[in-house]
């Protein structure tokens, strides 16, 4: 864990991504504090231009647009951090035990991941937030997390399959040791780099699907979160009299915190593969080696192999 741990501060992609969620995670805590008024008071003129005393303007109702957008935070990662908690919580419970019992069970759950992938997901959202009427933010964030699971289940069943045959599984297996006991001090270990790219991955797709959703006015109206922002913008015409700062500051913080937990994402897949690892420092060897010509160190394959190997065993070691 020490090894995973060294890795993950070392990496740069991990460092920015992770600066990223807390920044934003930061904001969402200290919403309160960071204004002094509510999101739904009226404080301006209708679409103000950002100024000393609203920095992002206002909207058509003169609501302060920056103190929507720290609230609209505390709403949008809510609901992101909670359905990928849902998702990933049941794909892996499915994954998991239908690749380590097999048989029947295998077979049932197979088939039920198999019909969660088949079904359009979007529609199906569309069609179910439609149905409902205005489906508040924490409704969605349940309808996302029970529709959603069924691509982190199928990779971690293929992951489980893959370790089921491992030596000291099977050596746990034949001491008596409990099914579920293998599950969570064998296996679990060595899953736990698929359980993170699901969930943050979840998250990614949970708060741009909700910002969908509302945008298309299948929310709750009275709510704050970035994709309201969105279609209150769209509603008052906001690009046409050109109060573009209604626009920007939802979009903006999407794609940033979009960013952030993919830069996280790529981390994570980095630091489970030590060939990516590999291919990271050969790319920068080779920068060295096209740079300053007196500069150039020797080439020194066997201390390459050496270093790939070393990954590897560090790999293992940090899974176990």
């Amino acid at each position: 864990m020490n090894n995973i741990t060294r890795s993950f501060l070392s990496n740069p992609r991990a460092l920015v991504g992770l600066a990223i969620v807390l920044f934003f995670m930061l904001i969402a805590l200290c919403a309160p504090i960071l204004s002094d008024h509510g999101p739904n008071d009226r404080v301006a003129r209708p679409h103000q231009p950002p100024n000393t005393e609203q920095i992002m303007g206002s909207t058509r109702m003169g609501r302060d647009v920056f103190t929507q957008l720290v609230h609209g935070t505390q709403t949008s990662l809510l609901v992101g951090f909670l359905a990928g908690f849902i998702v990933t919580a049941v794909g892996t419970l499915v994954g998991i035990t239908a690749g380590y019992f097999g048989g029947k069970v295998d077979e049932f759950l197979n088939f039920l991941t198999n019909i969660v992938l088949v079904i359009p997901n979007l529609p199906l959202l569309m069609v179910l937030a439609a149905f409902i009427g205005e489906a508040s933010p924490m409704v969605i964030a349940f309808i996302i997390g029970i529709t959603s699971w069924g691509w982190g289940a199928r990779v971690t069943r293929a992951q489980t399959l893959s370790l089921r045959q491992r030596d000291y599984i099977q050596a746990s297996e034949l001491i008596g040791e409990s099914s579920w006991r293998i599950i969570l001090v064998e296996l679990m270990p060595n899953l736990l780099s698929i359980i993170g790219f699901n969930f943050i991955g979840s998250v990614i797709y949970t708060v741009i699907t909700e910002a969908t959703l509302e945008f298309l006015g299948l929310g709750d109206p009275s709510a704050v979160s970035w994709g309201v922002m969105l279609y209150h913008a769209q509603t008052s015409s906001a690009i046409s009299v050109g109060a573009w700062w209604e626009i920007l500051a939802p979009c903006a913080a999407l794609a940033l915190f979009g960013a952030g937990l993919s830069q996280l994402n790529f981390a994570i897949d980095e630091i489970a593969n030590p060939r990516l690892r590999t291919l990271g420092r050969l790319k920068r060897y080779q920068k060295r080696l096209a740079g300053d010509p007196e500069d150039k160190p020797p080439v020194n394959a066997a201390a390459m192999a050496a270093a790939t190997r070393n990954d590897t065993v560090l790999q293992k070691e940090g899974s176990k």
